[in-house]
């Protein structure tokens, strides 16, 4: 079982920054690859950037390549997103999410997101 709990949301001016935190409770961090994902109202759930287990391998949808960057640190159990250049269009629900196969779409484990709000 893998308990996440994202936070680092909130209020940001667009052409801003933030960066979200999602820490994990599990035996074996390094065993998951992780994933973050949002919902914007009335939207469905879309995939935003993955990472192995190791780190050593990301993958972003076209959507935020290059504004945002996926990171982990398996001592500390945890997942970032560091995202730049925020549009209001990113104004949305985040979530992470982990699962022992590294994919955009399948996750067992999901956190119960973070508002991100950007303002125009």
């Amino acid at each position: 079982q893998v308990q996440l709990v994202e936070s680092g949301g909130g209020l940001v001016q667009a052409g801003g920054s933030l960066r979200l935190s999602c820490a994990a409770s599990v035996r074996t961090f390094s065993n998951y690859a992780m994933g973050w994902f949002r919902q914007a109202p009335g939207k469905e759930r879309e995939f935003l950037a993955g990472i192995s287990w190791s780190g050593g391998y990301t993958d972003y949808a076209d959507s935020v390549k290059g504004r945002f960057t996926i990171s982990r640190d398996n001592a500390k159990n945890t997942v970032y997103l560091q995202m730049n250049s925020l549009k209001p269009e990113d104004t949305a629900v985040y979530y992470c999410a982990a699962d022992k196969r590294l994919s955009r779409a399948r996750y067992d484990y999901w956190g119960q997101g973070t508002q991100v709000t950007v303002s125009s």
